[in-house]
């Protein structure tokens, strides 16, 4: 039987349902400054280029699984309507078998700002409710400094993040000043940090 091709269409970014419970609100922040930059023309282009995978769910509901932070931005910037790209219809299947599916794709996230495991149905059910955790920030921010290499696996962003979070107190967090990205660079290239998606090895002192 042949494979049913995923389905490009077009969506209402604020009826999205997210599949993560948090963002990295410096991340979305940093987001939102790009497109601001952007011209009319280069706005277009840049929704053509970035079609947001998602599975059509049991409710009729589309779920995205990639692009949190950049919808959360654009929704931020009044953009009404994104580009789709419908991986999966399980749209015929009841709730439990949805996110066992979801859960084998690795196209679901359901941790919280602590790292903490939670049910499916802690994850908003709009992009405009996802909670800030400052350690994804953190991650996305030393991967953008060379801190480490963008990397192909699923929520590989969030696996650094839990690095971060054993080793960084929140108190820590606050400062986000030159002193913090320091110490998360040379974290991030200790040999603590080889397990992890995209490592580029250890600073040499």
């Amino acid at each position: 039987m042949a494979r049913a091709r995923p389905q490009l269409i077009s969506g209402k970014l604020e009826k999205l349902h997210p599949t993560q419970l948090t963002v990295g609100l410096a991340e979305v922040e940093a987001k939102r400054q790009q497109w601001q930059s952007l011209k009319r023309k280069e706005r277009s282009a840049a929704l053509e280029h970035h079609w947001f995978p998602c599975v059509l769910g049991p409710d009729g509901t589309h779920y995205i699984v990639d692009h949190h932070h950049f919808g959360l931005a654009l929704l931020q910037e009044g953009v009404k309507r994104v580009p789709l790209l419908v991986l999966k219809d399980l749209s015929f299947v009841d709730k439990v078998t949805f996110w066992n599916v979801m859960t084998f794709n690795q196209w679901a996230h359901p941790y919280d700002g602590r790292g903490v495991r939670r049910p499916f149905e802690a994850i908003p059910s709009r992009i405009a409710d996802l909670h800030d955790d400052p350690y994804r920030s953190l991650a996305g921010q030393l991967r953008r400094a060379g801190g480490y290499a963008k990397d192909v696996t699923p929520y590989s962003e969030f696996l650094w993040a839990d690095f971060f979070r054993s080793r960084i107190a929140a108190d820590q967090m606050l400062a986000q000043d030159a002193k913090l990205q320091a110490r998360a660079m040379k974290l991030a290239r200790s040999q603590e940090a080889r397990y992890l998606p995209g490592w580029v090895g250890p600073i040499v002192d």
